[in-house]
């Protein structure tokens, strides 16, 4: 039986990367336009086999949350960026994603929904990133929730790897049913 912390982050914790690296920023675009895909896979799968109830660990949330989860708080991410780079050096606005996963559209609307809302916003999340210039890589954003400013290159690689992060808790629900 796997512990908490490897359920809990079963990719292990996100770590800062080094900035500047061109081939990682292109990993990092790579990883959120194919997200949606990605996660569309799981989601039929979980569908398929009427695990969209099912948490990924004890004490966590369910397939579905995790799924409503990502568009909200993928929303966020992509005004982030957008704000980062419109802005000089804005304050991003925090939100508090367990009362966002605890609202009555998480249980009472179809993770197609969501799905659905991912798919055309990490097409142009997409194609903003690929077309940033080496300068705006390095615009910055403060963040209050955790007194940390972020250059876009950090916004980009900490999203990518939330991506992964909840594909993976999927993945733990169909590996264990």
């Amino acid at each position: 039986m796997p512990d908490q912390e490897s359920l809990r982050y079963p990719i292990g914790r996100f770590t800062l990367p080094e900035p500047g690296d061109e081939s990682a920023r292109l990993a990092y675009i790579k990883r959120i336009g194919s997200l949606p895909e990605r996660l569309q896979l799981l989601a039929r799968q979980l569908h398929d086999r009427e695990l969209l109830d099912t948490p990924y660990r004890p004490g966590g949330w369910t397939a579905q949350q995790v799924i409503h989860h990502l568009a909200d708080s993928h929303l966020h991410a992509y005004r982030r960026h957008k704000v980062t780079l419109v802005e000089d050096h804005p304050t991003l606005v925090p939100y508090d994603e367990e009362a966002w996963a605890r609202l009555p559209d998480v249980t009472a609307v179809p993770a197609q929904a969501s799905l659905d809302i991912l798919r055309g916003l990490h097409l142009r999340w997409a194609v903003v990133l690929t077309q940033c210039t080496p300068e705006q890589w390095l615009r910055t954003a403060y963040h209050p929730g955790s007194n940390t400013t972020y250059h876009l290159e950090t916004l980009a690689a900490t999203y990518a790897w939330h991506g992964d992060h909840h594909l993976a808790h999927l993945q733990v629900i169909l590996q264990s049913a």
